[in-house]
């Protein structure tokens, strides 16, 4: 027997059906062209050379705009604040007598490394070399006016004391203004991975991993590193605000930050593709969101910037506040958003247990990530800030899948953003719980 009223019924679950797997392929389409934007060269990999980060922040300002958020900061975006970085704006060549090494691939200039041009001299030591102070001194004596070409992979029966030694006087010979040679060439077996710095040092610093080098064989070094240490840079934040509808004066603030490491020399940059890309597609994900679905409390999305040279962005921010701390509910940063095989790991979760078994619940009912975990407190990103001034807040972060990381190979094309849709389905339901 025809039944109007189940035919009804069904013709609106499937609507309601319809209409999430619509909004589900939205925010993963979005996050998609997010990443690939802002991981493009067109952004220079969001450092200080040619004003990356700049350029990115007009964008995420464009899409807070498109969206409708309200600007954070009396009618602007924007917040701008101070900082010094050393940057690497010209020539980068490294060659071991005929070798000609591939930079950010067979090598690394170390970020606070000062300018040199020229051919040296090198000369070779090993790790055994440096188990004390007087040895890493006389060492430095011995190259005088030559760079001193360290194999610093570990030995077979080196001890946990003298790997300790050893690592303090590799930095004295990096870093120790007394010691006069010329510079510190460290081969090393390990990951090349950059960062970026606020200071120069006194001497260049670059880190090797290439195969097929046959260490004792080279005695010439020819090297042309151009750095300019911007002592007064201005880069900025960027902030938006959906109003609550029924308890506007409090506040859910989500955060992310957009800075990455920039370029090294004029040709090579850094993607920063899922460190931070993700965690700032994610953010924005959600405030198109929530401003087409406002909360009952108000919603504050904040890109800091300024995050790899120390969180000086998020330091900047909460030194001359735009909003008012006390009146922030819950903070939630995303950092590395673009993976998701074995589930997401929540900082400071430990701290607010409430909060974290509230999210486990809910991915417990929703099936959305393969699991949830916990970690204690950790000042390894811009929640810290925050957390320092009495904010409950978490740090969360996607676990599994392509392991690029402060490399060259942290591309949007190989970013899998594996949970995203389900990961920003949990932390809106989060949101909305909390």
């Amino acid at each position: 027997m025809f039944n109007p009223f189940i035919k009804h019924l069904q013709a609106t679950f499937l609507v309601c059906l319809l209409a999430a797997v619509h909004v589900s392929a939205q925010v993963a389409d979005y996050g998609h062209s997010i990443v690939k934007k802002l991981a493009s060269p067109e952004f220079k990999g969001r450092g200080y050379v040619e004003d990356g980060a700049k350029k990115a922040s007009v964008f995420i300002a464009g899409e807070f705009a498109k969206d409708g958020l309200i600007p954070f900061n009396s009618g602007s975006y924007f917040q701008d604040y101070h900082l010094s970085v050393n940057t690497f704006p010209g020539k980068v060549f490294v060659q071991l007598d005929r070798n000609t090494l591939k930079t950010a691939v067979d090598y690394l200039v170390s970020a606070s490394s000062p300018s040199v041009k020229g051919k040296f001299n090198v000369i070779t030591a090993g790790r055994h070399e440096l188990l004390s102070a007087e040895s890493a001194a006389i060492l430095a004596l011995r190259a005088k006016d030559a760079f001193i070409l360290l194999d610093n992979r570990p030995g077979v029966n080196e001890t946990p004391e003298e790997t300790s030694r050893i690592k303090e006087n590799v930095q004295r010979l990096e870093y120790d203004e007394q010691l006069v040679f010329k510079g510190l060439l460290i081969f090393t077996s390990d990951k090349l991975t950059w960062t970026t710095e606020t200071y120069q040092s006194s001497r260049p610093v670059i880190t090797i991993n290439k195969t097929g080098l046959d260490l004792k064989s080279i005695h010439e070094l020819n090297i042309e590193v151009e750095a300019n240490l911007v002592p007064d840079y201005q880069p900025r934040n960027v902030g938006g605000i959906v109003k609550g509808t029924a308890v506007p004066d409090s506040m859910l603030v989500i955060t992310a930050h957009y800075d990455h490491l920039g370029m090294m020399g004029k040709k090579v940059y850094f993607p920063g593709a899922n460190d931070n890309a993700s965690g700032t597609a994610l953010m924005l994900s959600m405030a198109r969101y929530y401003s087409k679905h406002p909360g009952k409390y108000t919603m504050v999305f904040i890109a800091f910037s300024g995050e790899e040279i120390g969180m000086l962005g998020s330091q900047a921010f909460v030194d001359q506040p735009l909003i008012d701390l006390k009146k922030i509910r819950f903070l939630t940063n995303f950092d590395m958003a673009g993976t998701g095989e074995e589930g997401i790991r929540v900082v400071n979760g430990s701290i607010y247990k409430n909060r974290f078994d509230q999210l486990v619940k809910l991915n417990d009912s929703y099936k959305l990530l393969p699991k949830v975990d916990i970690r204690g407190e950790s000042c390894n990103s811009d929640h810290c800030r925050f957390y320092q001034r009495g904010v409950p807040s978490f740090f969360i972060y996607t676990q599994g899948g392509i392991r690029a990381y402060h490399d060259i190979y942290d591309r949007a094309e190989t970013l899998p953003l594996t949970a995203f849709e389900n990961y920003f389905k949990l932390m809106q339901k989060f949101f909305d719980q909390l």
